[in-house]
């Protein structure tokens, strides 16, 4: 994106397409929070809320507009039938989350009248949201004993774990994982969940993670190789999956990848779409868009508009491997990088199903 302070926000909104931006402020609960609406040809806007401290409220702008549009072309390549939008608050979670902030936000978002459906994401847990819900129905992935889907980071993690058999399937023309050396970096809820799949498989897993507990856990629970951080990215194996914050893969750590393949459930993973991906293909490294492979998540919750079945959320985000397959068989057929396949493959069914949706 160009430089964004001599950019107008309606011309950083236009330059996505993006639909709307709410900005939400609260004198008495500190509140401080964005959120924008991308597309809704699908259906109503669906993502998750973040909150973060961030350095500036440019940066917090940046990260919404660059979040809902990735969540639209998320939802709309998981076949699901909602849009993309995504929430932030800015302020550290640890410090300045309260009930009444929470509930202040589920006010703001309760104004847009079902436009936009909000979940969780970094610094928002799923009963963060039960005080949202409190003040507007339009919140999905609250606990099951409230009427909601419960935890999403099992889904999401099977996700990602399909999206990687596909790429190895496409690369070798099997799908096993046995053998496998796979770098996670990020052993959170989805990330430990991974770890376990690829564990079971008999992949040969190392880990890394800033909470040097979480790391201990998962090097209990399943004998996996713990890594210095400064040995993450720059890791001689053959997948390497982030799974932590995004902007990881860069002009800077780009030249220095050592792994054949990278997959992984964290959100946003090139810090520059366009010239990080043509830079992984440059390298011969096979990037496989962190959108298509950990739309489990919002698989899960966005069940819950139409009468939630564990079942059938688990059997869509199966078709994660079938499309994954697809998308990675349309890039190298038609001299694309995976991201501007799924991207593709993603407009055209916003265009075909949303044309449809506006004459009924």
């Amino acid at each position: 994106m160009n430089d964004s302070s001599s950019v107008s926000i309606f011309e950083q909104m236009g330059s996505q397409s993006h639909e709307l931006l709410l900005f939400c402020h609260d004198k008495a609960t500190g509140l401080k929070a964005i959120i924008g609406v991308h597309n809704t040809l699908l259906g109503p806007a669906m993502g998750g809320l973040r909150m973060y401290p961030y350095h500036n409220e440019e940066a917090a702008l940046q990260d919404v507009l660059r979040l809902s549009r990735a969540m639209t072309y998320k939802n709309a390549l998981a076949g699901i039938h909602v849009g993309g939008g995504k929430a932030v608050i800015i302020g550290d979670p640890l410090v300045h989350k309260s009930e009444a902030l929470l509930r202040r936000f589920g006010i703001f978002l309760n104004n847009l009248a079902g436009k936009y459906y909000v979940a969780s994401d970094v610094g928002i847990k799923p009963t963060d949201l039960e005080y949202i819900k409190l003040e507007t129905p339009y919140v999905v992935g609250v606990d099951q004993h409230l009427g909601g889907s419960g935890d999403s980071s099992p889904l999401t993690a099977y996700g990602v774990y399909l999206g990687m058999k596909a790429a190895v399937q496409h690369a070798e023309g099997h799908n096993s994982l046995s053998g496998k050396k796979i770098m996670v970096q990020g052993v959170g809820k989805v990330g430990s969940k991974l770890v376990k799949y690829l564990v079971k498989e008999g992949a040969e897993v190392s880990v890394y993670d800033v909470n040097q507990q979480a790391v201990n856990e998962v090097v209990q629970q399943f004998g996996v190789k713990a890594v210095e951080g400064q040995d993450v990215v720059n890791a001689e194996v053959d997948i390497l999956s982030l799974n932590a914050l995004g902007g990881v893969l860069n002009s800077e750590s780009i030249p220095n990848l050592r792994c054949k393949m990278i997959v992984g459930g964290a959100n946003n993973q090139l810090l520059n779409e366009e010239v990080d991906s043509l830079a992984l293909r440059e390298r011969g490294i096979l990037f496989v868009p962190d959108f298509m492979v950990n739309a489990g998540g919002i698989i899960n919750v966005s069940q819950e508009l139409h009468g939630y079945h564990p079942e059938v959320a688990k059997r869509i985000t199966k078709k994660i491997y079938d499309t994954t397959l697809q998308v990675l068989h349309f890039a190298s057929t038609s001299d694309m990088t995976p991201l501007q396949a799924a991207m593709a493959q993603a407009e055209k069914r916003i265009k075909e199903v949303g044309n449809n949706r506006l004459y009924r």
